[in-house]
């Protein structure tokens, strides 16, 4: 186990060191920060000191190692807009990201799977192919569209919920929490519903398959044939085996969920790191950028490494494999 644990660990580091290569390159090409941090009437000698201060003179591979011996002390320079540390900007709105990607999965899982097994059990009905049909929506509409369609829907026509903002917060240990008063969940809830929607499509037909697959397998007949009532048997012997692949897709999408949130974060005006990166884009705020990118890939490659731990522990196929 412990060389399997090892094997996985190792590789969650070489997609993070060529991520950084990558994410250097292609932020690094964008833009001049000299134009923007000296004034438009400085002579040469400004700019050539300004560039000499940010290391724009050294080749680029030195300008990388100085990047990533800096990265590792968590320093990614000074934002150009705000004048305070790039990661420091970001982690004073990765709990906005948090709280909604984590509502957002929450959402998916308790919507989804049920709708699943119900489409799965009951595949004829009427309300199943509703089902279904809604959930081809939830991979076909533009999150965008949705999210506005939301807005004029239930912020402007019956005027239920707030559309912008993130509502009252409560201060825990330093951080701010919106998720722990009323105001806050009721301006959360569209936001994440339509961030959730093609998870919930996604994690519904997965488990939907599951059901119609597992329904067929000997151990369910066997559990019919000693009479076990059918909700033990959907409970215990179904779910038990289909939420394998479940953890998997619902693991990696908490990870795009964050990623991802960019879009949603700026139809609602939800102050998180999606809203912050768009932001820094417009300005080319190049540190704040870098920051952002580096963060979503070592969450990406942390995200990963535990799906992989507990897909180990739920599938005795893949523990004895690790142990052997």
């Amino acid at each position: 186990m412990v060389t399997w644990l090892s094997r996985r660990v190792f590789q969650a580091f070489f997609i993070v060191v060529a991520m950084s290569i990558i994410v250097f390159l292609g932020v690094f090409a964008i833009g001049d920060p000299v134009e923007m941090l000296v004034p438009p009437d400085a002579d040469q000698i400004e700019k050539a000191r300004a560039i000499a201060v940010l290391g724009l003179d050294q080749p680029l591979w030195k300008q990388y190692l100085t990047f990533v011996a800096n990265a590792v002390r968590g320093d990614f320079g000074n934002s150009f807009v705000f004048d305070i540390p790039a990661l420091q900007l970001i982690v004073q709105r990765l709990p906005a990201t948090l709280e909604l990607a984590v509502f957002a999965v929450l959402l998916s899982v308790v919507l989804g799977i049920p709708l699943g097994v119900y489409a799965g059990l009951y595949p004829d009905q009427i309300v199943s192919r509703t089902i279904m049909a809604g959930s081809i929506l939830g991979f076909s509409l533009p999150s965008f569209w949705v999210g506005l369609v939301l807005i004029m829907f239930f912020g402007v026509y019956l005027g239920w919920l707030p559309s912008n903002g993130r509502g009252d917060t409560v201060n825990v240990l330093g951080v701010e929490w919106s998720f722990l008063t009323w105001d806050g969940i009721r301006h959360m809830l569209l936001p994440a519903l339509n961030l959730s929607l093609t998870n919930i499509a996604m994690v519904l037909r997965l488990t939907r398959a599951g059901v119609r697959e597992a329904l067929q397998m000997d151990y369910v007949k066997f559990a019919r044939a000693k009479g076990l009532h059918p909700a033990r048997i959907v409970g215990v012997h179904v779910l038990k085996n289909i939420m394998i692949p479940i953890v998997t897709v619902v693991g990696l999408d908490f990870g795009s969920t964050i990623a991802f949130s960019v879009v949603t974060e700026n139809i609602y005006a939800w102050p998180g790191m999606g809203k912050l990166i768009i932001d820094s884009i417009n300005v080319l705020d190049r540190p704040v950028m870098v920051a952002y990118l580096i963060l979503v890939v070592v969450m990406f490659a942390v995200i990963n490494l535990i799906v992989d731990v507990v897909y180990m522990l739920l599938d005795p196929r893949v523990r004895g494999r690790a142990i052997s």
